[in-house]
């Protein structure tokens, strides 16, 4: 037995370590082999456990085009197939698309659009060469309802009068009734024209006021005095789409502070105030829209 510094080889550690470079070593254990009897082969190494080029993959293995997804929603080539057919976007009008535009009833509020693209000669003679025409707009039907009403109860007073007069041959009273009649029918003709020659007009320097047929009147505030704005609706005006504007300035007399029966109000108003607070961007979108019609 050899010294205490001597390294030796514990008894029997050799015999059952593992010979790795041994490439006929092999391991069997007749406790763990069900078939004593077979010979086993003994390969310490091989290409792979339970590896085989065609086992455990397949093209047809696992998926299908009609397996869990739909034949119109599955994925291929870079794209969704719907089947076999191509997809086709949509097709959509300008009368579809009209609507959709700032101008136009779609989704967004409604635009009110001035009667002329240029100013009519009532309203042109007061218009200085540098100011630029936004549009005029005559007030709503609301304003004849009064006279209207006036003249048809006295069509109808004053023909069931002169009916009764005829029938009592009183002719010199029936020949008043007519002329009566008359008066007011003609009253009735008048506020008409006069509603009718009566405009709102809007530039980017002021907005004006324009009535009368044989007196003339003009009235006209500067955009840049106005200190306020706003508009009136009672619950028949938000009915038929009606309003009074009201505008306030720095000065204690104003010509023009309150214009009555204005068709579209909120639409109007967005107008008055877009002047206002953004002329450029006024300016740009009329010339967009300008070089659009002259293409």
């Amino acid at each position: 037995m050899g010294g205490p510094a001597e390294p030796h080889e514990p008894r029997g550690e050799g015999a059952g370590r593992p010979r790795d470079d041994d490439e006929n070593f092999g391991y069997n254990d007749p406790a763990f082999d069900e078939d004593p009897d077979r010979t086993r082969r003994r390969r310490p190494y091989s290409d792979g456990p339970g590896f085989n080029p065609d086992a455990g993959f397949s093209p047809d293995a696992g998926y299908s085009e009609d397996a869990g997804y739909a034949r119109s929603s599955s994925y291929r080539d870079g794209g969704y197939d719907d089947g076999g057919d191509e997809y086709e976007p949509p097709i959509f009008t300008e009368e579809e698309l009209e609507g959709l535009g700032p101008e136009g009833g779609g989704g967004g509020p409604r635009r009110v659009l001035p009667l002329e693209d240029e100013p009519t000669t009532l309203v042109a003679r007061y218009l200085f060469p540098t100011e630029r025409y936004r549009g005029e707009w005559k007030r709503h039907w609301i304003h004849l309802t009064t006279p209207l009403s006036i003249g048809a109860g006295a069509t109808l007073l004053l023909g069931y009068l002169a009916g009764f007069l005829t029938r009592q041959n009183i002719n010199g009273l029936v020949t008043v009734a007519v002329l009566i009649w008359l008066g007011v029918i003609s009253w009735v003709a008048w506020k008409v024209f006069d509603w009718y020659f009566d405009r709102f007009i809007l530039t980017n320097k002021r907005v004006m006021v324009v009535n009368g047929i044989i007196t003339r009147k003009v009235a006209m505030m500067p955009l840049l005095r106005v200190t306020d704005m706003k508009y009136e609706q009672t619950a028949l005006g938000r009915m038929l789409s009606y309003g009074t504007f009201v505008l306030e300035s720095a000065g204690q007399d104003q010509a023009l502070r309150e214009v009555k029966h204005l068709p579209n109000p909120n639409e109007l108003y967005l107008r008055v105030v877009e002047e206002m607070y953004e002329p450029q961007a006024v300016e740009a979108r009329l010339g967009k829209d300008s070089d659009g019609d002259d293409a």
